[in-house]
């Protein structure tokens, strides 16, 4: 049987972006105080301004340190693991409500779509209190699939 084989795929940003909508599982890292990695996983999205959004709440370590240093880091993983990925790399800003009210709409809209009722949504994440970090893109990797690099398969199929 023909082994798999890891590819990696240079995009430009509107391809990238086009890539990210369609995934919401991500993996973001965040850098702790000592400077450590602080690794989450998160539902995730695209906004229309092509920042990618995390929603959280204030005292989560994600947000804290996101306000703290702001530089992340995204994994975004296909829906079957197995499946392509890519890293992006951006510039963190954290909003906490009231300002995140309406982008936290917009995270709800880039993930699932419309919302039954607004006023019920809005109302649910002003009781939670939630915080949304967005992030704005700076750099990111080639699109990869994993398996064997193609001469090591050919030498295990040959």
């Amino acid at each position: 049987m023909p082994r798999t084989i890891a590819t990696t795929r240079r995009v430009d940003l509107p391809e990238l972006l086009d890539f990210v909508r369609t995934r919401h599982h991500f993996i973001l890292v965040t850098s702790r105080e000592d400077g450590l990695p602080q690794v989450s996983p998160v539902s995730g999205g695209v906004d229309d301004e092509g920042r990618l959004v995390i929603s959280t709440y204030p005292g989560r370590a994600k947000a804290v340190n996101a306000e703290r240093e702001p530089w992340v880091s995204v994994c975004v993983l296909s829906d079957d693991f197995g499946g392509p990925w890519v890293q992006v790399d951006g510039d963190a800003e954290v909003l906490h409500m009231p300002e995140a009210e309406d982008a936290l709409v917009d995270y709800y809209r880039c993930i699932a779509g419309e919302h039954p009722d607004w006023d019920e949504y809005r109302a649910a994440m002003r009781v939670q209190n939630k915080s949304l970090i967005r992030i704005e893109i700076t750099r990111w990797g080639p699109i990869a699939t994993g398996g064997f690099p193609a001469d090591v398969a050919a030498r295990l199929d040959g």
